[in-house]
């Protein structure tokens, strides 16, 4: 697989819900994006918060937009925070450097898009946002730095 379709996109947001609610997670906001940073999906849970879906779009198109995820993009604000706050005056999104956005890559590596959630704190985020890509047999990339 090399395109990231609505259909794997849908069923990743229900699989990232799914997985939130089997760890009774705050209600959570899933965002999908393909490789160009297009959205194709999103779900926001009832009693999800305003702002949810921003910040779910911004922790995918991020990862998307720099090419690792947001665990890694939130060391690399922490050490260049002005870079991060010029990136966010310059992009066609807003970039939010937490953990929960997360790459999808498929089996030879190949990034195929980005699942953003929030809703929880940015590890639970994450772990579901993992869960749901390597449910459908794909590579989650969530930047971690080793």
């Amino acid at each position: 697989m090399s395109a990231l379709t609505l259909k794997v996109a849908l069923t990743l947001a229900a699989q990232a819900l799914n997985a939130g609610r089997s760890i009774n997670a705050s209600p959570l906001t899933v965002a999908v994006l393909d490789s160009g940073g297009y959205l194709l999906a999103l779900q926001r849970e009832d009693g999800a918060s305003l702002l949810r879906p921003n910040i779910a779009i911004g922790k995918a198109w991020g990862a998307i937009a720099l090419g690792k995820g947001s665990r890694a993009l939130a060391l690399d604000a922490q050490q260049r925070p002005t870079f991060f706050a010029a990136l966010n005056g310059m992009g066609q999104g807003d970039i939010v450097p937490v953990p929960g956005g997360v790459l999808i890559r498929d089996a030879q590596g190949k990034v195929m898009g980005a699942i953003g959630i929030s809703g929880d704190t940015s590890d639970i985020d994450e772990q579901c946002a993992i869960s749901a890509i390597e449910g459908q047999g794909l590579r989650a990339d969530a930047g971690v730095v080793a």
